[in-house]
């Protein structure tokens, strides 16, 4: 790269991060209920994850799990539109160097690991879009119920860095096929219906208030079924991933180096711009 074209892109990624540092703003809650723990997070910039809020939201995963009254987990977002929009793409333009962006990849990998050792089914309500890491939460879930709205998209390829952390999550609920597909066409949202069709939801309702009266219904059936029988059924349909801290650690640092590249800088700046 010409010493033009460095300084012009590092002009661009301090203007983004001025806007970064007046937006930082966003929340994890954590209520408990009858033997149902509701973890919720939001973020202005439709439901994306920080690493604050990834390390909040494992940090909650984990309490809940741990909290003996608690049997079933719901994990949500806050709103009517977009579940999660996945990583901050603010917060990877102040990515310097691949200790950092390996750090920042490993939030999503904690977040992931945490649903997986949690000794508590969880259930996911997905209300909107969900677009890279969402739809690693989503599959990160032990069921998924969604709205007819929530679609997904895996747009990492398009950015340049691919959805390595989340990618052994993905397969486990969809299949190699069907993540390839989600992968490849990086820019195309996939509907509710072909998420459900291939096993990411387990229902799909019309919309937001259908949804919640089944969850509704749901939830405190499954809390009033033997604890040991729900550890039980956990730890069986988590079989054959006990290696997935390591694993999930060797993508991370995939991922965040390739952050660090031209491409993905400019592409990073590209999507921001056309926001603004």
């Amino acid at each position: 790269m010409t010493h033009s074209k460095q300084f012009s892109l590092n002009l661009k990624i301090l203007f983004y991060s001025a806007k970064h540092l007046m937006s930082l703003t966003g929340n994890v809650t954590l209520a408990s209920q009858i033997g149902i723990a509701t973890i919720s997070f939001y973020h202005p910039a439709q439901n994306s994850l920080p690493a604050a809020l990834l390390d909040d939201l494992t940090n909650k995963i984990i309490q809940a799990g741990n909290d003996t009254q608690t049997r079933v987990i719901i994990l949500k977002s806050e709103g009517e539109r977009t579940f999660c929009a996945g990583a901050s793409f603010d917060e990877l333009l102040q990515i310097k160097d691949k200790e950092a962006g390996a750090e920042f990849f490993l939030g999503f990998a904690r977040v992931i690991n945490a649903c997986r050792k949690s000794p508590k089914i969880i259930i996911a309500r997905i209300q909107g879009k969900a677009v890279g890491g969402g739809v690693g939460l989503a599959a990160a879930a032990d069921y998924c119920l969604a709205t007819e709205a929530a679609s997904i998209k895996l747009s990492e390829l398009a950015i340049g860095i691919g959805p390595f952390v989340i990618s052994p999550a993905v397969i486990r609920k969809v299949g190699l096929p069907a993540f390839s597909q989600l992968t490849i066409r990086a820019v195309d949202f996939q509907t509710a219906q072909w998420a459900k069709d291939k096993g990411l939801y387990n229902e799909v309702y019309p919309d937001i208030a259908s949804m919640d009266i089944g969850l509704n219904a749901l939830a405190p059936k499954l809390a009033s079924y033997h604890p040991e029988a729900l550890k039980g059924l956990k730890e069986i349909l988590w079989e054959g991933t006990a290696d997935w801290d390591e694993l999930l650690a060797h993508r991370a640092a995939i991922s965040g180096e390739l952050v660090l590249s031209e491409f993905t800088q400019q592409s990073l700046l590209g999507f921001l711009g056309k926001k603004s």
